[in-house]
């Protein structure tokens, strides 16, 4: 299908991929595009995470000026890709998304002609493209991956990383649409220009409460977390960011807005030795969640981290796009 003009402005392209219907009825993902103003062989596609989608223009800036085309992808019932016969952002199975990454990167490569892909996966979507790495690790798709506080656990007590995982595990066999959490405002609260934040998106796509979560949804994700747990074999260069500390939502107003109090980096800087053979671990003092959307200085730190360690690991392009 032919792109469009994207919401973000002419600068950006947006791409309707169709994908396999499922119970809910059609399914369709989101790739959104930006080149370069030089052409250039070099991509990157970034991937959000939960109760998000792609509006971090500036995170396609630094990408661009580094000499990259920029994709990001919507994925199933997120973002652009939400219809209104769909549950948001549910799916049973994180391998459900393969379908729209390898779409997406068959563009990139095939139909755009870059022979060097960097994936980008940000909280949700760093376990998602984490497992989709791994299983296309033999298949030269893949040239680094980077992690912006990949969910590689849950952050929650011992007890209900157990024994809580196996109640939800059988709750989702018989009642998937079954609510078992919420995730809680005070996160969206402290991004949104509205209730105090810098950032303007979407609340419709990206609602400060969050969407509900479903025993079925966080069934797939706990299977997610065991088969890291367990061990990738990703063979590309993988760069793991991460905060350097972690708060509670209850935290004061100036930890909460230099902390992680989505996840615990604990888990993020202990599972990372699970994910291959060439890890580098990046810890970003003053870092929210999303590293991306942290406060200065730490949001330069970040970036600074990013593009230092691709010029180390990631290939110079051989080729220019045909686009």
């Amino acid at each position: 299908m032919d792109s469009s003009e994207d919401i973000l402005g002419p600068d950006y392209k947006a791409r309707i991929l169709t994908l396999q219907p499922d119970a809910e009825g059609d399914v369709v993902a989101t790739l959104v595009s930006r080149n370069a103003p030089t052409g250039t062989g070099r991509a990157v596609l970034y991937v959000h995470g939960f109760v998000d989608y792609f509006f971090q223009t500036h995170l396609a800036d630094e990408w661009i000026n580094a000499g990259y085309n920029f994709y990001a992808l919507d994925l199933r019932k997120y973002g652009r890709s939400l219809r209104s016969h769909q549950t948001p952002n549910y799916v049973e199975s994180l391998q459900s998304y393969d379908e729209e990454l390898n779409e997406a990167a068959r563009i990139i490569r095939e139909e755009d002609g870059h022979d060097v892909m960097v994936v980008m996966g940000h909280s949700t979507g760093g376990l998602v493209t984490s497992l989709w790495s791994h299983r296309r690790r033999f298949d030269g798709i893949v040239d680094a991956l980077v992690l912006n506080s990949p969910w590689f656990d849950l952050n929650k007590p011992f007890f209900q990383r157990t024994v809580g995982t196996v109640v939800v595990d059988r709750l989702a066999t018989y009642q998937p649409r079954r609510q078992v959490g919420v995730l809680g405002e005070q996160y969206g609260r402290s991004l949104h220009a509205t209730t105090g934040g810098k950032w303007d998106f979407n609340l419709s796509w990206k609602p400060l409460e969050g969407f509900p979560v479903l025993a079925g949804w966080l069934r797939a994700i706990r299977r997610g977390h065991a088969e890291l747990a367990r061990g990738l074999d990703i063979r590309c260069p993988v760069l793991v960011c991460a905060s350097t500390a972690s708060a509670a939502v209850t935290a004061p107003l100036e930890t909460i807005t230099s902390s992680d109090i989505v996840l615990n980096v604990r888990h993020i800087t202990e599972r990372s030795t699970q994910l291959g053979r060439l890890i580098t671990l990046a810890r970003i003092d003053g870092g929210i969640h999303d590293l991306a959307l942290s406060a200065e200085p730490a949001r330069s730190r970040f970036f600074d981290e990013v593009f230092r360690w691709a010029g180390a690991y990631v290939p110079e392009s051989a080729v220019s796009p045909r686009n």
